[in-house]
């Protein structure tokens, strides 16, 4: 059973309070994940469940409505598209881009009660990898040009970017293979086909297992990835992808107004940075010149920018097996931007200099 999307709605709607007084004149705060590459929500899962308790746990963030909600990349599953041919490839990172602004201009409270169907007060959207880039050109387009969602131009203002794939990915170790392989005559094209005629070898429970034994995934993660290897375009959509980021995923290319978006919502400590970068030491998705490079150039906006550099081996596919760690990481800043008062033993990280 599986699922494109996640939803784990504020307890007060779950409780079916949310209609009373307090609760209907609060404030509403929509968390929207993006997902990396693969763009399957469902990796996901254990985190964002972890998140959901690290907020509820937290007295001091109480009297906000967290309404926190991811769904899959396009193309990732078969049932949401007509099979790709030559003609009708999978989809790139603009279209991405353009689905992820559609979903999220589109979400409305969903308590009962004077809010329902009403925009969020806020917006905060968490990437990963790729998900990071998408996130930040989201917030870019919006800020240039309001009208491409009214309801998002006051109130989608801050960003949680985790091992983000912002700049330069071609330079990273992963991506310059991935950029040769790219850049082969007839190979590049047809990578795809050759991973496709490799997996339909191998049974569904044959792969699980070598997914889960072999290559140490947890039960969760090794349904996720034998669900995405045996798809009819899964792994098309993902490679199509992945090239067509080494080829648009270059210099910092966001203006400096981003780093400037209006003033916070009143219920926000103005002072809070508006986004969170969280890099790994050694990434094979990042190169550590161009995060550094990236660091010290944004850094003279420290209001309005934060920066950490892990110093725990987390890796980049974090979604793996190191999700409470990282969501304990990630409801420390929410708490920041919110006001809420945390427990800081969970984050073992500096900020970058």
């Amino acid at each position: 059973m599986h699922s494109d999307r996640l939803s784990y709605p504020s307890p007060a709607d779950a409780a079916g309070t949310s209609g009373s007084t307090s609760h209907s004149a609060s404030h509403h705060v929509l968390i929207y994940f993006v997902p990396g590459n693969p763009g399957l929500i469902d990796y996901y899962a254990p985190f964002l469940s972890s998140l959901r308790s690290f907020i509820d746990g937290n007295t001091a963030l109480s009297s906000v409505n967290f309404h926190i909600h991811g769904q899959n990349l396009a193309g990732f599953i078969d049932s949401d598209h007509e099979p790709f041919t030559s003609q009708h490839k999978p989809y790139d990172l603009e279209y991405q881009i353009q689905h992820v602004l559609k979903i999220v201009s589109s979400l409305r409270i969903e308590s009962s009660g004077p809010r329902h169907a009403s925009p969020y007060d806020h917006v905060l959207l968490i990437g990963h990898s790729v998900g990071a880039y998408i996130a930040l050109e989201v917030c870019h387009r919006v800020l240039r040009d309001p009208a491409l969602a009214p309801s998002l131009s006051q109130t989608l203002t801050s960003g949680i970017l985790l091992f983000p794939t912002i700049e330069n990915i071609a330079d990273s170790p992963s991506g310059w293979k991935l950029n040769m392989l790219r850049q082969t005559p007839l190979l590049g094209d047809h990578a795809y086909r050759i991973a496709q005629g490799f997996l339909r070898l191998w049974p569904h429970d044959a792969l699980r297992a070598f997914v889960g034994r072999v290559l140490g995934f947890p039960p969760h993660a090794a349904h996720v990835t034998t669900r995405w290897l045996k798809s009819r375009d899964g792994v098309w959509q993902s490679l199509f992808l992945g090239m067509d980021e080494m080829r648009v995923i270059g210099e910092d290319k966001w203006d400096v107004e981003l780093w400037d978006i209006a003033q916070d919502a009143e219920a926000r400590d103005a002072r809070a940075p508006k986004f969170y970068f969280f890099f790994g030491q050694r990434d094979h998705w990042v190169a550590d010149r161009c995060r550094d490079a990236f660091i010290r150039k944004r850094s003279a906006q420290p209001e309005r920018t934060r920066f950490v550099v892990s110093e725990e081996r987390i890796p980049h596919a974090f979604c793996i097996d190191h999700s409470e760690t990282v969501a304990a990481k990630v409801h420390t800043w929410i708490a920041e931007m919110f006001g809420g008062s945390i427990d800081n033993t969970h984050t073992a990280a500096k900020p970058a200099t």
